[in-house]
């Protein structure tokens, strides 16, 4: 076996283990997370050690043949399952979801299958002189390999809309990356570089994904007050800023506790992101105040009706759910403080308003 290999196994052993250490050592990442990073570190560790231990073995005496099947098998088999792992730590729920669950089957099937066909060769052999050859049927792995990445690129893709993250568009170019290095190693057998090229986009994605959850108020799910600063930064005329503030919330927190408090805000940052987030940046401000930036204002009448129905539905289920004022304000280049007071003043004058209703609806 070439020392070539021996040296990017090293390197890739190496920045799996740091970047183990520092998932465990994470103040950011729950604890689901930190397993599901933890599990994709282990399984490319693992597969990156059987591939040096196929190259060993393959042609040594005939003792070692079962090594060399073992090896291929667990290397073929859990390749999927890294991905499925990266899917995992998508979410700061503890409970995985249902896709999660089928992907999971999914994976166990097939390493059912793939231990069948050992026997087969029908995705790869080892002969009786101990010599691995791919199978007839070596285009399975491939399917389930590319399975796997295409069903971590829609979950990324779908998961940053949700979190309204500006980032999502670079998960594609490492996507690309990946497929197009597994593409070269599948027609250059000789090459023995995927794993090192995992390694990498795994480094890329835990930086991603970490960008990500930063950007990201914890209890409501909205983009955070530094997220909010750093776009107001960059509006321009043209935008406008919706501002929203909860009614008598202190009453919510005495009269059903910070719990259901909390229940409130989270349900009502859910209405605020259905309505708005296809026109805007969604953000929790702090406390109970929220707000929309959105690029201009042709969707704002329409995208305001929307959150008082999406309210209005969800009081449906959660009655104690208070009533919320709002109000905007164009951008028209002067200094983002001077929009949000227009805003708030609009938004005290809605609250003023409608204060007899909303004591009614409370009651």
């Amino acid at each position: 076996m070439n020392g070539y290999y021996l040296v990017l196994t090293t390197i890739d052993l190496f920045v799996l283990s740091f970047m183990g250490i520092l998932t465990r050592l994470s103040e950011s990442l729950n604890k689901k997370q930190k397993r599901g990073f933890l599990l994709a570190f282990a399984l490319i560790a693992g597969i990156s050690v059987m591939e040096i231990v196929t190259l060993v073995v393959d042609g040594a005496p005939v003792k070692y043949r079962w090594l060399n099947i073992a090896s291929n098998f667990l290397g073929f088999g859990l390749s999927p399952a890294v991905a499925i792992c990266l899917v995992y730590v998508q979410d700061r729920k503890s409970a995985p979801r249902q896709n999660l669950r089928f992907a999971v089957g999914c994976e166990i099937a097939y390493l059912l299958f793939l231990a069948c066909s050992v026997p087969f060769g029908l995705v790869f052999s080892v002969s009786a002189d101990n010599v691995y050859s791919r199978g007839p049927h070596f285009y399975i792995y491939i399917v389930a390999y590319f399975a796997a990445i295409f069903y971590l690129s829609l979950s990324t893709v779908l998961r940053a809309q949700a979190f309204q993250n500006r980032s999502k568009a670079l998960i594609y170019p490492l996507i690309v990356f990946l497929t197009a290095e597994t593409i070269v190693q599948v027609a250059l057998l000789d090459l023995h570089v995927t794993w090192l090229c995992v390694t990498l986009l795994s480094v890329l994605y835990f930086i991603y994904c970490s960008e990500m959850w930063n950007q990201l108020d914890a209890l409501t799910g909205l983009l955070n007050q530094n997220s909010y600063l750093n776009r107001t930064a960059e509006m321009r005329r043209g935008g406008v800023l919706v501002v929203f503030d909860v009614d008598s919330f202190k009453q919510i927190n005495d009269r059903y506790g910070h719990l259901q408090g909390d229940v409130c805000l989270a349900e009502i940052a859910d209405c605020i992101k259905k309505a708005y987030a296809r026109s805007g940046y969604c953000y929790r401000t702090g406390g109970d105040e929220f707000c929309v930036l959105m690029e201009n204002a042709d969707r704002e009448a329409q995208c305001a009706q929307e959150f008082v129905r999406q309210l209005e539905q969800r009081r449906k289920a959660v009655d104690f759910l208070p009533t919320v004022s709002f109000g905007s304000a164009p951008f028209l280049g002067e200094d983002v403080l001077a929009v949000k007071n227009r805003a708030d003043r609009e938004m005290y004058r809605y609250k003023k308003a409608r204060k007899p209703d909303a004591a009614g609806e409370r009651a």
